[in-house]
């Protein structure tokens, strides 16, 4: 009798576990910075301020809900040197970098807001410019929060910067530190600290009614095995 009150117990508790777990997941709206090595993307790990990409370089933003860098979308559309900068010749003392700006989807869009197409660029830049000074020279107007956090590339998205869009207040886990941009911008997956997300980092509504399920469910099965007992 008692195995099969605890097997009960078990089979109600699972679910509403599972259902806790997802509530509490965070997501991030932001623009999130790639380098394309290879034939891939890969997460830079470098801000746009610091990175000083080489000439023939080729690097992407994306636009996108994500919990962390681990969980985030890279870039689409076609990632290729030579095609972009088909038309930019090279010139001494200045360098070519390939740029991939991807707006994203509508389902990761602000309120109101309709993503632009995606669009490629060849930014000629000074030897020793940094991959923000690139983005500026062909992706304005650039938005920054006050904490510097890049916000929005020509112009997209109006409003918003870095605002937690679902679960609970806590940070995503694993979410790395943001790196500097362009006069100290940051672009990188934003720390709830940073972003304007809802509550005051005590447990979710969802958190505390699976609780007070499970204690419930403890209890009745207590009861069950003493009444039968």
């Amino acid at each position: 009798m008692i195995r099969r009150a605890t097997v009960l117990f078990l089979a109600a508790l699972l679910p509403l576990l599972a259902g806790v777990g997802q509530a509490q997941a965070a997501g991030y709206r932001y623009w999130s910075f790639w380098d394309l090595d290879g034939d891939a993307w890969t997460y830079a790990t470098q801000g746009p301020s610091t990175a000083r990409p080489a000439d023939g370089d080729v690097q992407g933003f994306r636009f996108a809900v994500s919990e962390d860098s681990a969980d985030a979308t890279r870039p689409r559309g076609a990632a290729d040197f030579a095609a972009i900068c088909a038309k930019t010749p090279a010139k001494d003392g200045e360098k070519r970098v390939a740029l991939v700006i991807d707006f994203g989807i509508a389902a990761d869009a602000p309120s109101g807001e309709t993503p632009p197409d995606g669009r490629t660029a060849c930014a000629r830049v000074p030897s020793d410019a940094t991959t923000a000074e690139a983005l500026a020279s062909v992706a304005k107007p650039l938005r920054y929060d006050s904490n510097a956090l890049l916000c929005a590339i020509a112009g997209y998205p109006e409003k918003g910067c870095g605002e937690q869009v679902s679960g609970g207040s806590a940070p995503a886990p694993g979410k790395p530190e943001k790196s500097e941009g362009e006069d100290g911008a940051k672009s990188s997956a934003p720390t709830a600290s940073s972003s304007s997300s809802e509550g005051d980092g005590g447990p979710s509504l969802g958190l505390v009614a699976g609780i007070a399920v499970v204690a419930l469910l403890g209890a009745a099965a207590v009861w069950q095995v003493r009444r039968r007992g």
